[in-house]
């Protein structure tokens, strides 16, 4: 099959797209500051870390994307092996969903617990190819998006093994089961131009050509040592890689690209983007905008902070 399954397919007027899974760093926060540099004309949408894909689903409500190449890129196997299920195979991943939201019901958190330990693991590895790249079958990617719907936070999360490690989460009603929505996802992703790609961020330079848009939203470069959340798969994301990510974003801002980026307002970022010569001299800006830090053991420490954007785009005037 090469799109969703007819029976819950929602025509393409249906165009409330949101994310189907919850992603440490997912941007429905921000969305409303990330709007004012969505540039008004371009030719390809490229997202190199896609995450939960908060922007591409908002770009695809506004009816941004019609008539659109787009390219959706990420280093985790499971998310994008899970997305390309949930496009091709819906209705089977909808039934699949519905046997374990009933089991949800049952269980709680003790069937978090057999699902993540005695069914996703062992299928995750069952599954695995020599390359890393997972074949993903409605049964897994239903366990993903009901781990991610009942664990702490909706992390994604690996120990050194590589095996998923999220505690469960406290939910008294946990939406498992959600058709609708399910729907919605995978029609935003049925487009015959759209391609989701599973690998490394750079490989946007082997795509991306001068009127693209390219948003980058890595794993934030930590405020101090204990807030490092960059652990969602078995590879890190440390500074240095986030200055390879600074080489890239200057890269395409010199071949035309419309770039935008996210990140913490950390000192090495601010010496990559504010205080950089090589940054300006590329056109780009590194803006500061009001945001809430979503992720923390501590409910406490759950509260405002700020946040880098990073463009050359032209801010859209404010309504």
């Amino acid at each position: 099959m090469t799109g969703p399954s007819s029976a819950i397919r929602h025509p393409p007027s249906a165009l409330s797209s949101r994310p189907l899974l919850k992603w440490a760093g997912g941007k429905r926060q921000l969305l409303p500051h990330l709007r004012r540099f969505y540039p008004a004309t371009f030719n390809r949408y490229i997202e190199p870390f896609f995450g939960s894909g908060a922007v591409f689903f908002d770009l695809h409500a506004a009816g941004r994307l019609r008539d659109h190449d787009v390219v959706l890129i990420d280093s985790n196997a499971d998310l994008i092996g899970c997305y390309e299920t949930v496009r091709a195979q819906t209705d089977e991943v909808a039934r699949e969903l519905d046997r374990l939201a009933a089991e949800h019901a049952r269980g709680g958190q003790s069937q978090y617990y057999a699902v993540r330990d005695e069914q996703f693991n062992p299928m995750r590895d069952r599954l695995r190819g020599h390359d890393g790249r997972i074949a993903y079958t409605p049964q897994l990617a239903a366990m993903l998006i009901y781990l991610n719907r009942t664990g702490f936070n909706g992390l994604f999360r690996v120990n050194a093994r590589g095996a998923f490690n999220v505690p469960a989460g406290r939910y008294d009603r946990p939406k498992i089961a959600d058709r609708e929505k399910l729907a919605r996802v995978a029609e935003a992703l049925s487009s015959a131009r759209l391609r989701l790609t599973w690998g490394s961020f750079e490989s946007v330079l082997d795509v991306a050509a001068a009127g693209d848009f390219v948003y980058f939203d890595p794993p934030y470069a930590p405020l101090s040592r204990t807030a490092n959340f960059t652990s969602y798969t078995t590879l890190r994301f440390d500074a240095q890689d986030q200055r390879r990510l600074q080489r890239i974003v200057l890269a395409l801002a010199d071949r035309g690209c419309h770039v935008l980026l996210s990140n913490s307002t950390a000192d090495e970022i601010a010496a990559l983007y504010e205080e950089n010569d090589d940054a300006r001299a590329a056109g780009l800006r590194a803006l500061r905008v009001p945001a809430r830090r979503a992720i923390n053991s501590n409910a406490a420490r759950r509260g405002p902070v700020e946040e880098y954007l990073i463009t050359n785009a032209p801010a859209a005037p404010t309504a």
